[in-house]
């Protein structure tokens, strides 16, 4: 599955996003509706993020990655970068890459995405 597409933020960001995942559930950009992961994907609902509830995601697509930088979280310091969408260029939540604590090392190479930046995607068919 593919993890992240990366571009420069003078690109023009809307022509990079890709069009994946057909006929699956998906989470999307609230934004400007880019596909970002597939809700088969979700790990925890049980996660914070900047500005409220968080999703802790096995892999995403369509985000760019910002600077690495070492954060203090609620559960201890973690190497993270932020994550954009390659639609709009809001920031979705960040990718953790490294954890300091034994304890919390499940979550390297996992996305958290705010819940208020995802809008839930079903594709429910109805029968005609």
């Amino acid at each position: 599955m593919a993890a992240i597409q990366s571009t420069s933020a003078a690109t023009d960001n809307k022509s990079k996003v890709i069009t994946t995942f057909l006929d699956h559930p998906t989470f999307a950009c609230a934004q400007c509706a880019a596909v970002i992961a597939l809700q088969d994907e979700l790990i925890s609902k049980a996660f914070s993020g900047r500005d409220g509830r968080g999703y802790l995601i096995h892999s995403a697509v369509n985000l760019r990655m910002g600077r690495r930088e070492d954060r203090a979280l609620l559960t201890g310091v973690h190497t993270v970068a932020d994550v954009y969408c390659m639609g709009c260029n809001d920031r979705m939540g960040w990718y953790y890459h490294k954890a300091s604590d034994h304890s919390q090392k499940y979550k390297e190479g996992k996305y958290l995405l705010e819940r208020e930046k995802l809008v839930k995607e079903n594709n429910w068919k109805l029968n005609d």
